[in-house]
């Protein structure tokens, strides 16, 4: 009986580290982006653009290892329906999230810039004129 307790926890741990990947498929599967946001942004620092794309995570609860997954053409819009494919799927407020968050550090109202093909790049740059 013990025996089994065990298995069992360890199934349940196993799951719950390696199946914990909230960041969608599409994204994952990517190389690092780096390069593309350098090219896309030549004077900016690496770090700026990381702090940046943490930010970004952070608000969309995904891992902040995976920031380097997003690239400057990704839609932030497009990145929410992957999550949330159907209107009816109730969210966690990741756009309000970032907004209050941008908001915040940057002193941008996102509204004021938002249109539904916003990209990241777009963003970056709104963020760091």
């Amino acid at each position: 009986m013990e025996f089994m307790l065990v298995v069992i926890f360890a199934i349940i741990m196993i799951v719950l580290v390696c199946g914990n990947d909230s960041l969608p498929k599409q994204y994952r599967r990517r190389v690092c982006t780096g390069r593309r946001w350098q090219r896309a942004f030549p004077d900016a620092t690496k770090q700026d653009i990381r702090r940046f794309l943490s930010d970004f995570t952070l608000a969309f609860a995904f891992v902040e290892r995976d920031r380097l997954q997003f690239a400057p053409t990704d839609k932030i819009l497009d990145i929410y329906r992957v999550l949330y494919p159907h209107q009816w799927m109730p969210d966690s407020l990741e756009i309000e999230t970032l907004a209050e968050d941008i908001d915040a550090k940057y002193q941008i109202k996102l509204k004021d810039i938002w249109h539904d093909d916003l990209t990241l790049g777009e963003f970056y740059r709104a963020t760091h004129i």
